[in-house]
């Protein structure tokens, strides 16, 4: 059920506005993809950090840029790796899997970083951009594909907003009503199981932010209890079921993945 927020939804066929510098793929032909390398070596991953579903209860394993970096970067043949057939950097979560201290659910995830290795953290004044061409061959019940995480400014673990996919093709965006939770859930496109689409999450002017789903664009405002604090994009699988199994799960598979500031 939809909960009452203060972000509003406004739909519009206009393309997000502005100027970005490019960080985050080396090849925006998905054609070009190399699928004998690692997946540091289609895509920059020098700006972004991974987070599996292994390690120890509570804390699970994160890869730093430096080893995602390259054609002889980090790749794990469960949860993170580039698929032979097609080259696309290929993320698995499975239902049952190491989660962080305040989430129940499992997930193979990139994290966004700067460029000399420090966490992301940027504000929302300025435009910021998270971009992908992926498909999803499986998902047991809801997985989140891409988001704009809170980072420091305050006491809440909240994302702002997240993306979701679920088997019958339903998409969904979450927008977050305050730091403090509660999620407003809104339906907004429909792409059958394992088709290619792409997605944009942007934020323009630090108070709105714009979702582009296969060119249609929909603009929601940004409370400014948000304003305190800093942002980074994640991208990824971030699997939204849970139970004891390690054969169910998502599998998100990504063909292009860019982050813009300007």
């Amino acid at each position: 059920m939809k909960r009452r927020s203060t972000l509003l939804a406004v739909l519009t066929s206009a393309a997000v506005a502005g100027t970005f510098g490019v960080l985050g793929i080396t090849s925006a032909d998905a054609a070009a993809l190399n699928p004998a390398v690692a997946p540091g070596g289609n895509f920059n991953l020098g700006v972004w950090s991974l987070q599996l579903p292994s390690g120890s209860p509570g804390s699970p394993t994160t890869i730093p840029p430096s080893q995602l970096k390259g054609a002889n970067g980090y790749t794990n043949p469960a949860y993170f790796f580039t698929d032979k057939t097609d080259g696309s950097m290929t993320f698995w979560a499975p239902e049952k899997g190491v989660t962080t201290p305040n989430s129940k659910y499992a997930r193979s995830e990139l994290r966004e970083m700067n460029a000399n290795g420090s966490a992301a953290d940027w504000r929302l004044a300025g435009s910021h951009k998270l971009t992908a061409n992926l498909r999803i061959p499986h998902v047991t019940k809801n997985v989140c594909v891409g988001q704009i995480h809170l980072g420091s400014g305050g006491p809440s673990t909240k994302p702002l907003v997240e993306l979701y996919y679920r088997p019958n093709g339903d998409i969904y965006f979450g927008t977050e009503i305050s730091p403090a939770g509660g999620q407003d859930v809104r339906k907004v496109g429909n792409v059958p199981l394992g088709t290619r689409w792409d997605y944009t999450i942007a934020v323009s002017g630090g108070n709105r932010v714009n979702l582009t789903i296969n060119g249609t664009t929909t603009s929601y405002a940004i409370p400014s209890s948000f304003n305190p604090y800093g942002m980074y994009f994640k991208a990824g699988s971030y699997n939204q079921s849970s139970s004891e199994s390690t054969s169910n799960g998502a599998k998100v598979k990504f063909y292009t993945l860019t982050v813009t500031h300007g």
